[in-house]
């Protein structure tokens, strides 16, 4: 391969390239529906061009065949008054007419021929424009939607993860924190509403335990209640028969509760 073809070959391929990256497939899309819609007006014009000469062709067809008639009803006419040299002229036009009916007639014939073609070429194009377009909305969706999955794409590449996750786990830690913080204090109101209640009970105790001591006139107990018998003091030689004594009066006491 000569240099020059190996130079030819680079540049092709980059000129192929910058037109590829250049296309747009929207705007693509766009000018292929406007090329088509170019040829329709075209083939719309050439349709009603084609109706306009078959038009004036069958028309002069018409003419034609209309001096056909005239002059056959002339000959006769002509014969009728024994004029056959006048019959033969009338008959003559009358041929004339004859050949450039046949030719308006063929004419004819090949026009509407051409004119049911371009019709039918006309609605197969505007079928085609409409399928055209319908393709071109539904991949511009499909533009759409890949422009919009790359942009997001690059966000999420974008975006810092690691980051973004260390910041959702010292929010969960805070919110982790504050809880424990919730639940200590409902566990130290409970603790204080059971030393309310245990100080309660132990009024009671209180209680009970005074009116005891009142009961067996212990100090501390009420006035109002039976005294106990006066102790003497006794002597140290008597000691263990006062203790005897003391011990049978409160049993005696506790008898009688």
């Amino acid at each position: 391969m000569g240099l020059f073809d190996r130079m030819k070959r680079v540049v092709s391929a980059n000129l192929n390239d910058l037109v590829s990256k250049a296309e747009d497939p929207e705007k693509m899309l766009e000018q292929a529906v406007l090329e088509m819609q170019e040829d329709l007006v075209q083939l719309k014009q050439g349709v009603a061009q084609a109706i306009a000469a078959q038009k004036r062709t069958e028309k002069q067809y018409n003419d034609a065949q209309n001096e056909i008639n005239k002059w056959q009803r002339n000959a006769q006419l002509a014969l009728q008054k024994g004029e056959e040299n006048l019959a033969r002229q009338a008959l003559e036009r009358k041929k004339t007419f004859t050949d450039t009916s046949n030719a308006l007639k063929a004419s004819l014939d090949q026009q509407t021929v051409q004119v049911e073609t371009l019709k039918r070429n006309l609605i197969q194009l505007e079928s085609k424009i409409s399928e055209a377009k319908t393709k071109k909305e539904m991949l511009r969706a499909r533009i759409t939607a890949a422009k919009a999955q790359e942009q997001l794409q690059g966000m999420v590449r974008g975006m810092n993860t690691s980051s973004a996750m260390a910041a959702f786990e010292r929010m969960e830690e805070k919110v982790l924190t504050q809880e424990a913080r919730a639940q200590s204090a409902a566990e130290l109101a409970g603790a204080d509403l059971e030393n309310q209640f245990a100080s309660l009970e132990a009024s009671d105790v209180d209680d009970e335990l005074a009116a005891l001591k009142s009961q067996m006139s212990l100090p501390g107990g009420s006035p109002n209640q039976p005294q106990l018998p006066e102790q003497t003091t006794p002597p140290k030689s008597n000691k263990n028969e006062v203790v005897d004594a003391e011990l049978d009066s409160l049993r005696k006491q506790l008898d009688q509760m």
